[in-house]
């Protein structure tokens, strides 16, 4: 991340993904004026989990398809929570000269990509979530709230260890990326040490793409795909999808599932047969939406072990992000 200076704390800010966005949130800090992709920010699906915590993505800036710096000069931002190196690396329309103009005229950049490790350019040092956390927090001044949720986020670890079926339970889990309702490809992604992967890692699933050697979607610039007779060679006791939060449940299971268990070899399928195939969250993760999804992952992969038992309280975190603690 770098070092950086501020006179006064900031107050409007940017953020380069819900990743990023949704730690400010926790943080107590306004909404983003703006992310740079806003249909990854699925907020009513997971704030509404959290009461009292609200955030309309629609009244934000969409800053990705901006197609040039002046949108940053037009806000005027305290503060770019954003991974420059990234954004010269994943968009077409700003280079490095763009971002050095941006960082002189308005306001520093701040931020580390920390959702994925399958980037060949990012030859630099990660962070994990709450690593990332307590930084932006500093930025912030926020340390108590960070603390707070830190204190949270350990609790909540223990409780999955403590209720952990044995390794030779857990089961083998495919995670997807596919398109549309009627999905005939699917773009594939491994569990790596990203934010994005880490209630996966939490829960210690088996990832049966990795094992059946399939490289991430990421690794290989979104060249690799794999289709209904590939992943009946693997045939995962799980099949989580991705993409799919704007879909209800009920929705996704009588529209994707529904299409899986009328496809001739997509019915072959034992986790299509057996009732495992579940929306499997988005690829961006703060530390309120990880809560959210990791609570719904221990329900879909766990049931009886996890049956009765409370991750986190609602009500505490609410308590965090504003401040009553």
């Amino acid at each position: 991340m770098g070092k950086v200076r501020f006179e006064e704390v900031p107050t409007k800010w940017l953020a380069s993904s819900s990743t990023w966005a949704d730690m400010g949130i926790a943080l107590g800090r306004s909404p983003p004026e703006g992310v740079w992709n806003r249909g990854f920010y699925y907020t009513q699906q997971y704030y509404d989990e959290i009461p009292g915590v609200s955030v309309d993505e629609n009244e934000m800036v969409e800053l990705g398809n901006a197609g040039s710096t002046e949108v940053f000069h037009e806000i005027g931002a305290d503060l770019h929570v954003m991974d420059p190196i990234s954004i010269v690396n994943r968009s077409k329309s700003f280079e490095r000269p763009d971002i050095e103009r941006v960082k002189k005229n308005v306001a520093p950049f701040f931020g580390n990509f920390i959702d994925s490790y399958d980037h060949s350019w990012h030859d630099y040092r990660y962070y994990t979530l709450y690593e990332a956390f307590g930084k932006l927090a500093e930025v912030f001044q926020q340390q108590h709230r960070y603390e707070a949720f830190a204190k949270l986020h350990e609790e909540v670890q223990q409780t999955i260890e403590s209720n952990l079926p044995s390794k030779s339970e857990r089961p083998s889990v495919a995670i997807m990326l596919p398109v549309g309702d009627k999905p005939e490809k699917f773009w594939p992604h491994t569990i790596d040490k990203g934010t994005n992967s880490k209630q996966w890692r939490d829960l210690k699933v088996h990832d049966a793409l990795a094992q059946a050697g399939i490289q991430d979607y990421y690794a290989t610039g979104g060249s690799t795909q794999i289709d209904y007779e590939t992943l009946l060679e693997i045939d995962p006791e799980v099949i989580m999808m991705r993409t799919y939060e704007d879909y209800s449940a009920k929705n996704f299971q009588n529209t994707v599932v529904e299409f899986m268990k009328n496809h001739p070899v997509g019915s072959k399928l034992q986790a299509v047969n057996n009732g495992q195939v579940f929306r499997g969250g988005p690829f961006y993760q703060g530390p309120i939406v990880n809560l959210v999804l990791t609570d719904r992952a221990t329900n879909q992969l766990y049931p009886d072990a996890f049956s009765g038992v409370q991750l986190y309280d609602p009500q505490r975190v609410s308590d965090i992000v504003h401040g009553r603690f």
